[in-house]
C-alpha cells in the first residue's frame, strides 16, 4: 500500500468516526420530530370539532343578527307611524288652539260691548244722581244766603 491509499484509508476512518458522532444527534433529532408530529397530529384531531362547533356558533349567531334585523326593522316601521301620528296630533292640537282663540275673541268682544254700556249706564246714573244731589246742595245753600240777607237787611 502507498501514501495515497493509506491516506485515504485515515480519512475514511475519520468520515466514519464523524458519522458516528453525528448519528447519535441526528437519531434525537428524529425523536423530537417525531414527537412533534404526533402532536401536530392530535391537535389536528382536537381542533376539527372545535372549529365546526364554531362554525355551527357563527350561523347561529348570524341567524340571531338576522332576527334582530327584521325586528329593528319592525320596530322603525312602528316609529314612522308613530311619528306621523305625533305630527297629526300636533295639527290637531293647533286647530283647537285657533278655533279656542277665535271662540274667544268672538265671544269676547260682545262681552266687551255689554260691559261698556253696563259701565255707561251706571257712570250715567251715578252723574245724575249726582247732579240731584249738587242741585239740591246749591239750591239749600241759595236758601240759606238769602236768608242770611234777609236776616241782616
Amino acid at each position: 500500500m502507498d501514501g495515497g491509499q493509506i491516506a485515504a484509508l485515515i480519512a475514511a476512518g475519520a468520515f466514519l468516526m464523524l458519522v458516528l458522532v453525528l448519528a447519535v444527534p441526528i437519531l434525537r433529532l428524529r425523536h423530537t420530530v417525531d414527537a412533534t408530529t404526533r402532536m401536530i397530529n392530535d391537535l389536528n384531531d382536537r381542533t376539527a370539532p372545535l372549529l365546526g362547533d364554531v362554525n355551527t356558533t357563527v350561523k347561529n349567531v348570524n341567524t340571531a343578527l338576522e332576527q334582530v334585523q327584521t325586528s329593528l326593522d319592525g320596530v322603525n316601521l312602528q316609529l314612522a307611524k308613530v311619528d306621523t301620528m305625533t305630527t297629526h296630533a300636533q295639527n290637531v292640537t293647533a286647530n283647537v288652539a285657533n278655533l279656542a282663540t277665535v271662540v274667544s275673541a268672538a265671544a269676547a268682544n260682545p262681552l266687551v260691548k255689554v260691559a261698556a254700556f253696563g259701565y255707561g249706564v251706571r257712570r250715567a246714573a251715578s252723574a245724575r244722581r249726582n247732579a240731584e244731589t249738587e242741585r239740591d246742595v246749591r239750591d239749600t245753600i241759595k236758601q240759606q244766603r238769602r236768608a242770611a240777607k234777609r236776616g241782616n237787611g
